[in-house]
């Protein structure tokens, strides 16, 4: 992000593209201004939550007004980086990392794979959605001047540290693990970590021992405040 979000919490920072995404629709479809009421019942965060988030940023809107649209997509898209393209590096063209590859953020202008590695040969070598997919051997020497410093993980536990300890001294900045493995990485990299079983097993969890009443769960399982 452009800003300072130094005092911002990390629960609101994860909620920004969730806002900034329903902007857009708004935007899209010629809508001028939106009230909180609105956003929350979009977005599935209640509205005091929405107040408080766009607090941080000062005054975002106006009591008994709402919010201008078109000031808030300007606002969410420079704070987002929306006008910078983030080049994106993934490792491991198994299932899931074949369907990242076909989709390609194709709905988010800003995001790009711009390349993938692989160790199975057949794989190697090909190009799949236009992503050329190279050996993991040559990782560092394909990454050398390319810009890139965002790094998509989905390679097995086994092996994941060791590639996350060759993505640093490749100057990569932030990991998207979807590995069970808990990385180790100097404070200056940022991992989000996604178990998609533990992600699961969560929502069982939830669902079995909490009703409505007892708390809020935006549709993107963030939990809110």
């Amino acid at each position: 992000m452009n800003q300072d979000t130094t005092k911002i919490p990390q629960a609101t920072a994860k909620r920004l593209p969730l806002y900034y995404r329903f902007i857009k629709n708004l935007y899209s479809s010629g809508k001028q201004r939106v009230s909180s009421k609105e956003l929350s019942e979009a977005v599935k965060v209640d509205s005091a939550t929405i107040r408080r988030d766009f607090s941080y940023f000062g005054a975002l809107g106006k009591k008994g007004y709402g919010y201008n649209v078109n000031y808030l997509l300007s606002f969410f898209r420079k704070t987002l980086d929306q006008d910078a393209l983030t080049k994106v590096v993934l490792i491991g063209v198994g299932n899931l990392g074949t369907a990242f590859l076909h989709y390609n953020f194709i709905k988010n202008n800003n995001t790009k794979i711009e390349m993938a590695f692989e160790v199975d040969e057949k794989k190697v070598g090909t190009q799949i959605s236009d992503v050329p997919v190279f050996h993991l051997d040559d990782l560092e020497e394909k990454l050398l001047g390319h810009d890139i410093e965002v790094a998509i993980l989905t390679v097995p536990a086994s092996s994941a540290q060791n590639i996350t300890d060759r993505l640093v001294s490749s100057n990569i900045k932030g990991i998207l693990n979807f590995t069970p493995a808990r990385l180790t990485v100097p404070d200056h990299i940022r991992v989000h970590h996604i178990d998609l079983a533990v992600e699961l097993q969560s929502l069982v969890y939830f669902l079995k021992h909490y009703s409505e009443d007892d708390t809020e769960m935006s549709q993107d399982g963030i939990i809110t405040e």
